[in-house]
């Protein structure tokens, strides 16, 4: 039986990308695609963008969930909210790849995981998650080396400094026993005076079109190390999605990562 899945931010870059992705499997079936309302492309196929009918039609309408076995969603916070209270209350998991969440939000988020199935990290991608765990042996070798994070991302991107970058900042804490908010250090502006040991630097670049780099380098005395993963396009992260969607619906409820999709935990 084909698993059915609903696509938020339909009419968006990685919204497009996913439905694409989903339409090339062969195990999986897009049931609805959806976008806000008010959206000029409501009542469109959702395969107009590549000139393909699919007979699925963009919706506004939350309702459509009830229709499908997992939605996955790479919107904004508020959206993605709106749309995780819909799928607790149809008993539907969820794939978030949404990033910028505050604390309530993330509360919010770990009170659904409570009786239905999600997924929540700040990367799909498989490379993505391969170099997490790269970082996180690098930081524990280099432990007396100074940590900075450098990333970069497209001009429309609403959050800095992004996800993954912070995401791969907590791996090196974690890695050195150090509480992620005491030694991060996310801007510096103006006479910041000389570097505090164990801190972790923080740069946000941000313009064209660039789907996102992101790079740890470890600075010591006369070396520097650095792990790098550039995408050159949004395809791994669609496809990293499409696994955390078959990875839920062998769950009941819970919240997971992508390390317990591809086995790293």
């Amino acid at each position: 039986m084909m698993t059915k899945i609903a696509v938020s931010g339909a009419t968006g870059r990685m919204g497009k990308m996913l439905i694409e992705a989903v339409l090339q499997s062969q195990d999986l079936e897009l049931a609805a695609a959806l976008c806000p309302e008010g959206d000029a492309a409501v009542g469109s196929d959702a395969g107009a963008f590549i000139g393909k009918a699919t007979g699925v039609k963009i919706s506004s309408n939350i309702k459509v969930l009830q229709d499908c076995d997992v939605l996955i969603d790479f919107t904004r916070p508020a959206g993605t909210l709106t749309y995780l209270d819909a799928c607790a209350r149809f008993g539907k998991g969820m794939v978030i790849g949404t990033t910028g969440f505050d604390a309530d939000g993330i509360a919010a988020i770990e009170r659904a995981a409570q009786s239905i199935p999600i997924v929540f990290a700040p990367n799909m991608s498989v490379g993505v998650n391969a170099a997490f765990e790269l970082i996180a042996a690098a930081a524990k070798l280099l432990a007396d080396y100074d940590c900075e994070i450098v990333e970069m991302h497209h001009k429309h991107k609403v959050d800095a400094p992004s996800g993954t970058a912070l995401e791969m900042g907590r791996r090196v804490a974690r890695a050195r026993g150090q509480k992620f908010e005491e030694v991060a250090l996310l801007s510096r502006q103006g006479h910041t005076g000389e570097r505090k040991p164990g801190a972790i630097g923080f740069a946000a670049l941000r313009g064209g079109d660039v789907v996102g780099d992101h790079t740890v380098i470890f600075a010591g005395t006369g070396e520097r190390i650095e792990i790098s993963h550039k995408s050159g396009s949004r395809a791994g992260y669609a496809q990293g999605s499409l696994e955390a969607a078959r990875f839920i619906l062998k769950r009941n409820k819970g919240l997971y990562n992508m390390s317990d999709v591809l086995g790293l935990s």
